[in-house]
């Protein structure tokens, strides 16, 4: 049976007596405790919480590590390791730290640590910059004071700041993991295998591409609502086998239901789907900055710098075929790069910035190329994982089969996660599928500074196509500081519509939230596809 459609901001939690909630919010370890096992698709990349940008691992992480504010299972801005804050000036926000506060090591969190984290996050191997980009400084005023300093007024730091997790100073001294591991030049250090952070959950084992072992952390400051004594998290890439897993029992949850087996876990009266849109946009992107492709035929000079060549693409694919055929309906077809339920996002009503640019028609397609210069089309590798999103395999293929139909002959790159991230992290492609879901900020800024802005040191780090376009980076600047909400969302709107015009990516759908789980377990899921293990409750 299906418990519910999950809307963003909705929170599927059975109705419990307050006593009741009181007790199992507060109970010690005991009669109340119970193990908890769960798998996904893929493996965390790393411990490191400094050292990825994706944002399963960045999830996983979030309950091992905290931040100063954090987004509940509603996607509401809460405190953290931070109980309040001011901002005294328009470019300085003060924030009071919580007092008491222990890492899984026993060791106290200071102001010490956010400034030490503060200069780890500006090593080399850091990917968690980009969306704190337009801090000037971070300064310790006293042990519970750090003062935040911003090159302008910035009025989403809180939500920039949900991703600075914080590592306990002397721990990583100790270990020499003071600078971020740099997984692009493959280059780890011990933050890429254990871990010492304030979070609800210790970690107790670590097996690359086994299972994960977390215990619940005595020492927290926060009251759990979770009744959980061990966590096991196990990668299992197959979907037949996850399914499998999850009907056996061997695992209680998934947080990645295939598609295909949703009926067949609401036919078992022991188990339960949960599924609703996910903030996560599926597109393809191109390499827009090279002269020459890395993989393609055509030789001195490169397809994708023409626009037309990047709106034949568009006009290629049949976006309402993939969601009928391969997403089976599942999905929601997507005409902007940001989805219309992150916050600043122009509405779903909206239909100039959320509609298809243009339609789908072979036809245009091929006058479109013949224009350019390329009558027979033109061969180009098209890197795709095949265990990261919901059917990312089939939907390359299928692609690959309607760009062939006028003339554009790929050949395929699909490959494991942890071989296509590391493709796409150093640039080694010509075209791609990626997703992106404005996460951590659940805010449009991220898809903004992330996916979309020239690639500097303090922007882009996503854009891995490398699009610049001068008109929209001014636009992003001014939404990063404009505290007006109307206003801000106005120059949003502007921003993504530039990049409409460009035809610079092609958005295809927001993919679904599928998960499952025996019947009697509660997991607060949200449109930000984050297990929060500290909501979780097997009853």
């Amino acid at each position: 049976m299906r418990l519910a459609t999950l809307l963003p901001g909705a929170v599927l939690r059975a109705a419990l007596p307050g006593a009741l909630a009181a007790g199992l919010a507060l109970a010690a370890p005991g009669a109340w405790a119970k193990p908890f096992s769960w798998a996904f698709g893929g493996d965390v990349l790393t411990l490191d919480p400094h050292s990825s940008n994706n944002t399963f691992t960045n999830a996983f992480l979030g309950n091992v590590y905290e931040t100063l504010a954090r987004h509940n299972e509603r996607l509401e801005l809460e405190p953290a390791l931070a109980e309040s804050w001011e901002t005294p000036t328009p470019t300085t926000w003060r924030f009071h730290l919580r007092r008491g506060v222990k890492f899984h090591g026993g060791e106290d969190f200071t102001a010490e640590d956010v400034i030490f984290n503060w200069a780890r996050i500006n090593t080399p191997g850091a990917l968690a910059k980009g969306n704190l980009a337009a801090v000037k400084d971070m300064r310790a005023l006293d042990d519970h004071t750090v003062e935040v300093e911003t090159n302008g007024p910035f009025p989403i730091l809180l939500a920039a700041l949900t991703q600075f997790y914080i590592m306990d100073k002397g721990w990583s001294e100790a270990r020499n993991a003071t600078a971020a591991s740099n997984l692009s030049a493959r280059e780890e250090n011990a933050a890429g295998r254990s871990a010492n952070g304030t979070g609800p959950f210790r970690v107790v084992s670590r097996t690359v591409d086994g299972p994960t072992v977390l215990e619940a952390f005595p020492g927290w400051w926060d009251k759990p609502v979770h009744n959980l004594t061990t966590v096991t998290f196990q990668p299992i890439r197959s979907a037949a086998t996850r399914t499998a897993a999850l009907i056996s029992g061997s695992v209680d949850a998934l947080v990645d239901l295939p598609i295909q087996d949703i009926p067949r876990i609401e036919s078992n009266s022991a188990l339960q789907v949960v599924q609703g849109p996910e903030l996560r946009t599926i597109y393809l992107g191109f390499d827009h900055a090279r002269d020459e492709l890395l993989y393609s035929d055509v030789k001195g000079k490169n397809p994708f710098q023409d626009v037309r060549v990047r709106r034949a693409v568009y006009q290629a694919i049949d976006v309402e075929t993939l969601k009928r055929t391969v997403m089976r309906g599942n999905a929601w077809v997507a005409g902007s790069m940001a989805s219309p339920f992150l916050a600043g996002a122009p509405p779903s009503t909206d239909t100039e910035a959320q509609g298809r640019s243009f339609p789908y028609d072979p036809e245009a397609s091929k006058r479109l190329l013949a224009e350019a210069g390329y009558p027979n089309g033109f061969t180009v590798g098209l890197s795709c994982p095949n265990d990261r999103y919901v059917y990312d395999e089939r939907l390359c293929l299928s692609i690959i089969g309607m760009l062939g139909r006028v003339g554009i002959k790929v050949q395929p790159q699909i490959e494991p996660t942890n071989v296509w991230s590391r493709r796409v992290n150093t640039l080694d492609t010509s075209f791609f599928m990626l997703g992106h879901a404005g996460l951590p900020l659940a805010d449009t800024y991220s898809t903004l500074q992330e996916v979309l802005a020239t690639r500097t040191e303090r922007s882009g780090g996503l854009n891995v196509g490398r699009w610049s376009n001068a008109e929209f980076d001014a636009l992003a600047r001014q939404v990063a500081q404009e505290g007006d909400e109307t206003k801000r969302r106005a120059l949003i709107r502007q921003a993504l519509m530039v990049e409409k015009r460009e035809v610079a990516h092609v958005p295809l759908h927001q993919q679904p939230i599928v998960w499952a789980a025996k019947k009697g377990i509660e997991l607060a899921p949200a449109p930000d596809n984050r297990l929060r293990l500290w909501l979780v409750r097997v009853n």
